[in-house]
């Protein structure tokens, strides 16, 4: 039983780290309606999942966070936050991007690793790969998203980053090309908005399977 609810699809992976529930409990989907589950959504509740992670925050600690996620990849997600915890990959903090009444400019201003969030594509009316549980941003604020315009920085996002657009090697909070994190997504079927030709979205990975 989960928050009252007897459900039979509630397992623990087979890595042994991370839960995944193959529905979103009624407690968590009221924090989701309104705000990254807002009406007239177009995505049905049943074709995302409720995943609790283990994770290693930026002070070496143990930390569980949340994340809901297109049941397409469920077990890709719960396998790839599994292989990031092994090698204590450092990831701040995943909430629920409702904590920040699903504002994306908050929750990357405040580092916050997240993924499903209803929303369209900025001038247009198409769905992002958010808005589809089909993308996840990991250390936003370490790795903004830049646009360009005549081979100038136009914008960053979340604006607080600009410091850190530059791939700092030595850094391992920044994803860069090749790196353990970068490595683990795409092993699992996922693209890298930091190889984008028009804008570098550093935070960004979608799954492309």
């Amino acid at each position: 039983a989960v928050d009252g609810e007897v459900h039979p699809c509630f397992v623990l992976n087979n890595k042994g780290v991370f839960y995944l529930y193959y529905f979103i409990p009624d407690s968590v989907f009221e924090r989701m309606k309104g705000r990254s589950f807002p009406e007239g959504c177009e995505i049905s509740k049943e074709d995302l999942i409720y995943l609790k992670v283990k994770h290693y925050g930026f002070d070496g600690e143990v930390h569980v966070g949340e994340l809901v996620v297109s049941r397409k990849m469920s077990n890709v997600v719960s396998d790839i936050f599994t292989d990031l915890f092994n090698i204590k990959y450092p990831i701040e903090k995943i909430r629920l991007i409702d904590e920040y009444d699903a504002d994306d400019e908050a929750s990357m201003k405040d580092n916050n690793t997240s993924a499903f969030c209803y929303r369209k594509i900025a001038g247009s009316e198409k769905l992002s790969m958010h808005a589809q549980g089909l993308a996840i941003d990991i250390n936003p604020l370490y790795n903004p998203c830049v646009s360009y315009k005549d081979g100038k920085v136009s914008k960053v996002e979340p604006k607080e980053g600009e410091q850190y657009i530059e791939r700092d090697p030595s850094d391992p909070r920044r994803i860069k090309r090749d790196d353990p994190c970068y490595r683990i997504f795409i092993d699992y079927g996922f693209t890298w908005g930091g190889d984008w030709k028009t804008k570098k979205d550093y935070q960004h990975f979608e799954y492309s399977k």
